[in-house]
């Protein structure tokens, strides 16, 4: 299978650089089409002359997706001066001309082009994701399970699940916020831990941040949402999650497991 590479060095930390390639808008203006603002698992791209790719891969370690002849894999290496970003493009050539112009035309035509024009706009992306107002998430986990909460607002979105959290206000840092909100929101204090997957991108200039914690005082109630429960790793994919939230679902599956 032929394969084709390019490489960028991006000046963000990889947990934002991941964040960014999650922005569908990055790859919208080039002729491809995908449903809602983030990719995640299982998205469908859809490229000129019928040509479809499903999304295999979105977390910290880059993005993947795979068609009958095509597979585009964008990986993410962390270095001392920021993040590496290797994009490979591989095909299936088909015999005959049509093969020779899908190859060619389609194939090659179009991954090389997206490619191209997105490595400024991921960089540009980035540099705004790293700027960014930051919204907290808490992945609670006790005995294999993992907590989430049902909204009770805005009523766009009352009944969806997410996980606890909330926004990081003036001169608090991130896990700062993240145990008061616990607090507030489930009148439990927490022990925070370690990010969980990319910094999603919520608004341009609004960013969802997850960390792992585990409870280190009082029992979990719904203080300011309908309510809570303890999920497994394999109810994860189930729940009628927030689709930012929903994102991350790979990520926290691999943190219960």
């Amino acid at each position: 299978m032929p394969e084709l590479r390019t490489s960028a060095l991006v000046d963000a930390p990889l947990a934002v650089v991941a964040g960014a390639l999650l922005d569908t808008s990055l790859i919208t203006g080039f002729g491809v089409a995908v449903q809602g603002p983030l990719l995640r698992l299982g998205s469908v791209l859809t490229g000129p002359f019928g040509v479809r790719l499903a999304v295999t891969r979105a977390d910290l370690s880059g993005v993947s997706a795979a068609g009958d002849f095509l597979e585009l894999h964008t990986d993410l290496v962390a270095t001392g001066a920021g993040t590496m970003v290797v994009d490979r493009v591989s095909w299936t050539t088909v015999g005959g001309v049509v093969g020779r112009f899908a190859d060619i035309t389609v194939g090659r035509g179009m991954a090389l082009r997206v490619l191209d024009k997105r490595s400024a706009l991921l960089a540009r992306r980035c540099r705004e994701l790293c700027a960014a107002r930051v919204v907290v998430g808490a992945a609670i986990v006790r005995g294999g399970r993992l907590l989430a909460q049902q909204r009770s607002y805005p009523e766009s979105h009352a009944g969806q699940w997410e996980l606890p959290g909330g926004r990081v206000e003036d001169g608090e840092q991130p896990e700062e916020a993240l145990a008061r909100e616990c607090v507030e929101e489930l009148g439990a204090s927490v022990e925070v831990g370690e990010q969980v997957g990319p910094d999603v991108p919520l608004k341009e200039d609004l960013v969802l941040r997850v960390f792992a914690a585990r409870l280190a005082g009082g029992e979990p109630e719904a203080l300011e949402h309908n309510a809570v429960k303890w999920l497994t790793a394999d109810e994860l994919p189930s729940v009628d999650w927030l689709p930012a939230d929903r994102v991350l679902v790979p990520a926290l599956q691999r943190l219960l497991n």
